[in-house]
């Protein structure tokens, strides 16, 4: 696609304030005319070298990512009075935190909380992403139709996760939730399953059998237990091997070494 050379690369660049992490400052703006956000040292970190190599990392962490939740990286550049910037799809909409502060979350946010959040969770663990706590803050909504984004998500790849960080991601899932829940009209005051699995995660590190990673949370919140799942394969088993030890027994039905035949007077052969 060709684009007017008269035309400037760069419009509409507007900075979201509420969006602000804490080294960068987030714009929305278009490019070619094509809405996206960028994400940028704050002014004080632009001239830190330390700061620089760690935005270099950050997109060279997050550009191969590519989950349905999570925002895309497309590219690293120079912008005009930004600076260098990482360029990302546009997801423009609500904060959890706005929408939080406004008591304006829904069932549809609850129900995207519940599912999708855990979902993009479980991928940022499974590539072994470090990334800041996960924060209302750090959750969209998109404008139109409400799918929940990851923003934020990773600084660093890591061989593995430790545990610590695992158990970390699963408190601030189940604070995020909690929160959401209370500024829910139809899902607040419930004493929901959801709402148990959720004040479970938030004291995840101190509970007397704490969620081993975020399978067994989103299993939890299914209405299952990976026990009981357990349970059921063993009594499975148990079952199947009494049936086989039935059949070998000297109980077991016998079956006639040969069956006799009896030839049907329609096909016997006629007579002679």
């Amino acid at each position: 696609m060709s684009h007017d050379n008269t035309t400037p690369k760069w419009t509409e660049v507007e900075h979201l304030p509420e969006w602000d992490e804490e080294f960068y400052h987030v714009y929305t703006a278009k490019k070619h005319g094509k809405w996206v956000m960028l994400k940028t040292l704050r002014p004080e970190f632009k001239d830190d070298p330390a700061a620089r190599a760690m935005i270099e990392k950050e997109f060279d962490v997050r550009y191969n990512l590519s989950h349905p939740n999570i925002v895309m990286i497309n590219d690293f550049e120079d912008v005009p009075e930004v600076g260098q910037s990482i360029i990302t799809d546009d997801v423009y909409g609500d904060s959890l935190a706005k929408l939080i502060k406004e008591n304006k979350v829904t069932a549809h946010h609850i129900e995207e909380l519940r599912e999708r959040l855990p979902q993009a969770l479980q991928y940022i663990h499974d590539n072994h992403i470090v990334h800041h706590p996960l924060r209302p803050e750090t959750v969209i909504f998109t404008e139109k139709i409400g799918n929940l984004k990851m923003i934020d998500v990773g600084f660093e790849q890591r061989p593995e996760l430790s545990p610590r960080r695992v158990s970390d991601d699963i408190e601030a899932f189940g604070r995020l939730m909690v929160a959401a829940l209370d500024a829910c009209p139809s899902e607040g005051q419930r004493g929901s399953h959801l709402r148990r699995v959720a004040e479970k995660c938030a004291r995840n590190s101190s509970a007397r059998k704490p969620f081993r990673d975020i399978t067994d949370v989103r299993t939890a919140l299914e209405g299952r237990s990976r026990e009981k799942f357990n349970i059921f394969i063993i009594a499975f088993l148990v079952v199947m091997i009494a049936i086989i030890a039935w059949f070998v027994s000297p109980w077991s039905p016998s079956v006639p070494d040969q069956m006799q035949q009896v030839e049907s007077p329609a096909f016997s052969s006629p007579q002679q």
